[in-house]
């Protein structure tokens, strides 16, 4: 780092900061003094009278913004002196200018505080890829010529050279002694959400979009950089595409400013926005018309994973998880509202015998033939479910004893009325079926003791020769 950088980051970190003092490190590099007063002197300030010393613009502007305008400039001069050999330098120089002066528009329009850090720290965000210039520069050009956009450098670099230019960039900071509120962007800003330091995360978001919307000036085609930068800027700041094309024109105009004052060239009027998004638009619509397309075939997706999840698979009707948590739910649902609940439970008399006899294809038919006409005889928003094997419950809401029973006497009958059609041959079928109300003034404690109560009842119906329906009561003799 150069020497007045480090001076006046040290002097400015102490509690008891002396401004004269920083104005002497400052005035002893004229070429640096005469920036900074240019600078705060040029309409991107607008000042309302003209500054002729470090001290009046300490005064005037401020000890932040003073610092950023120091290390800026003594910075980059230093970087740019480096030259690369392999690596387009002036494309980064370029892109830092824009990601920067996005940072301190978002800053300002989302009413984050630390302009100024966030301005810097977006200047150096990438500076690790200075270094892997330094350290690996053909092998790295390699890596930076691979990849059509910047958004996608990070997974890039990490598979070929085993670190990101974040990471590199975060080791800089650490050697440079930069406060947090500058090193903590630089080592998480393609990583926002990743960051410890969650009391300086919006500063981090900021960095983070800032560098979406320099890839806007700096790619072509520029459409999936623009769609990027409004899906991140919503995403974090709630901006509408709206918003987001008047912060770009902002920049545009802004960033020609300040790359004047850093001396640094961003090829004249292809950086327009308004240009930019008129020659983008039609791939805009086009992408969100995928975009489209991608959240219904995620939705459709969704709804066909929710129906496996829930469904059974061989008879259709719900599977037991699904049944457990509507069960409970109606339950909770009876006792609010102090309406009765009915489960039923339902067994195929026998239906090993029908395995053993037919074979297992037979008997999965006669159970998707059983699980159909149980679902054509029910009420319409009672629920079947296929608990496992041979068995079948039902969840009757708002039905009371005499009504749950009717439900299951007429399902005993349609199943005993005719063969069941199980491929190649027919099947006699007969069914016990269990019932078990709960009534809120004087029932059960628990969804637990209801659903054993229900068995309890069918396994009577088993004990009492099948093929028939037997209802649980409190009273033993009841039932």
């Amino acid at each position: 780092m150069p020497a007045v950088a480090v001076e006046v980051l040290e002097l400015t970190q102490h509690p008891e900061v002396d401004l004269k003092q920083i104005a002497r490190v400052i005035t002893r590099d004229p070429a640096l003094a005469a920036k900074v007063l240019k600078t705060v002197n040029s309409s991107f300030y607008g000042c309302s009278h003209a500054v002729s010393t470090i001290n009046h613009a300490l005064v005037i502007l401020g000890l932040q913004s003073v610092k950023t305008l120091v290390l800026g400039f003594s910075l980059v001069a230093t970087l740019k002196s480096d030259k690369g050999v392999y690596f387009d330098r002036h494309k980064y120089w370029r892109r830092s200018m824009f990601a920067a002066t996005a940072a301190r528009v978002i800053s300002q329009r989302v009413g984050v505080i630390q302009v100024e850090e966030a301005f810097l720290s977006t200047l150096l965000s990438d500076i690790g890829q200075l270094v892997l210039d330094r350290v690996v520069g053909e092998q790295y050009a390699q890596v930076t010529s691979s990849v059509n956009s910047h958004h996608d450098l990070s997974a890039l670099e990490a598979e070929q050279l085993g670190a990101t230019h974040a990471e590199v960039g975060a080791l800089i900071a650490e050697m440079w002694k930069l406060p947090v509120l500058l090193a903590a962007p630089i080592a998480y800003h393609h990583k926002p959400d990743m960051t410890p330091e969650q009391t300086i995360k919006p500063i981090i978001d900021v960095v983070h979009a800032a560098s979406a919307c320099a890839d806007v000036f700096c790619e072509e085609p520029a459409a999936p950089a623009i769609h990027r930068a409004r899906t991140t800027l919503a995403a974090k700041f709630a901006m509408q595409p709206e918003a987001v094309d008047q912060l770009l024109s902002a920049v545009t105009a802004q960033t020609r400013e300040f790359a004047k004052l850093f001396e640094i060239s961003l090829n004249g009027s292809a950086n327009d926005y308004p240009a930019i998004l008129k020659r983008a638009n039609d791939a805009l619509v086009e992408i969100s018309l995928q975009g489209h397309t991608q959240v219904k075939q995620l939705e459709q997706q969704n709804q066909i994973l929710q129906v496996k999840a829930t469904v059974d698979k061989l008879t259709g009707l719900v599977n037991r998880g699904e049944f457990d948590a509507l069960l409970d739910a109606a339950f909770k649902q009876a006792n609010s509202t102090g309406k009765s609940l009915s489960v039923v439970m339902i067994d195929v008399d026998q239906f090993k015998l029908i395995n053993d006899t037919h074979g297992h294809d037979v008997g999965d038919s006669t159970l998707k033939y059983l699980a159909q006409l149980v679902k054509n005889l029910i009420r319409p928003d009672d629920i079947a479910a296929r608990l496992g094997g041979d068995e079948i419950a039902l969840i009757c809401a708002n039905a009371q004893r005499p009504v749950a029973a009717a439900i299951a006497e007429t399902i005993r009958r349609a199943i005993a009325a005719r063969p069941v059609p199980a491929g190649y041959t027919t099947v006699t079928v007969h069914a016990s079926l269990g019932v078990a109300t709960h009534d809120p003034s004087a029932g059960f404690k628990d969804v637990a003791q209801l659903l054993k109560a229900a068995d309890l009842a069918m396994y009577k119906a088993k004990n009492c020769g099948r093929n028939c329906v037997k209802v649980f009561a409190h009273a033993l003799k009841a039932a």
